[in-house]
């Protein structure tokens, strides 16, 4: 079994990183989890597993003549296997974003559970092509009004090439009194439910000034927590690896939206 999940929004700062490591790390008590970094531009989840340091990454996936193996550039930890993307102008400007979809579909084959850490922006085919290959987004928002017309956009371009909602994750939330109004809002406008709502907390930046997944560095957090619950909600549905490799390899590169 094996389905694809593009963790997405509308724009940047949201906490998708931070969120695409916390839901790996809940769903992989149950699951095979393997994580990507498919934000090539802008990449930062290896800053959050501590994997700052590794030579091979996403992008030498994505150079042809590099011959990378996909195992080269994937690292088991915190019970995931990782695949980190690098920070370099150089590589990302040398890489070819059409390559994306052999890397997911040999990751497929051996996985039930596939996370990519998407680009917050729709602006180009390596930031649309993570929202394009998955089964379902979950769209990670801050609790404002702007907030959910940019992820309205994000689910607008993904259910046309038919992927789904799985769920909106509010993150960053302070005003606990007052993100009832928004949730009810979003109930009205996104395919998922709302699966969870993440408290801002200097625990979260803690994790990541110390290069660990949230649930990692603060299991019993109330962000941690809420996680969990995310986690718990979301229905994985078991694809058949050959068909979604097959639909992976075959996916049409998207023009620039």
């Amino acid at each position: 079994m094996v389905e694809a999940f593009a963790v997405a929004s509308g724009k940047g700062g949201t906490g998708k990183t931070t969120s695409t490591l916390a839901l790996g790390m809940a769903l992989a008590a149950e699951y095979d989890v393997t994580v990507v970094d498919a934000d090539t531009g802008m990449a930062n989840l290896l800053f959050h597993a501590g994997l700052d340091d590794v030579e091979v990454t996403l992008h030498d996936l994505l150079v042809e003549e590099t011959g990378t193996g996909v195992s080269e550039a994937t690292y088991e930890r915190f019970g995931m296997s990782v695949v980190p993307c690098g920070t370099s102008l150089a590589a990302f400007e040398a890489a070819d974003p059409a390559r994306l979809r052999d890397v997911v579909a040999d990751l497929a084959a051996d996985t039930d559970v596939l996370l990519l850490d998407s680009p917050a922006a729709l602006g180009s085919k390596s930031a649309v092509l993570p929202i394009v290959l998955a089964d379902r987004i979950v769209v990670v928002l801050q609790p404002t009004v702007p907030a959910l017309s940019d992820g309205l956009k994000v689910q607008e371009y993904a259910r046309s090439y038919g992927t789904e909602t799985a769920g909106v994750l509010f993150n960053k939330v302070h005003d606990e009194a007052g993100i009832d109004r928004i949730v009810d809002r979003a109930g009205e406008y996104f395919g998922g439910e709302t699966l969870a709502t993440v408290p801002d907390s200097d625990v979260v930046r803690a994790a990541r000034r110390a290069g660990e997944p949230l649930l990692a560095h603060a299991p019993e957090s109330t962000p941690a927590a809420a996680y969990r619950a995310a986690a718990d909600r979301i229905d994985v549905r078991a694809g058949d690896e050959g068909d979604v490799a097959d639909r992976f390899r075959s996916a049409v590169v998207p023009d620039t939206p």
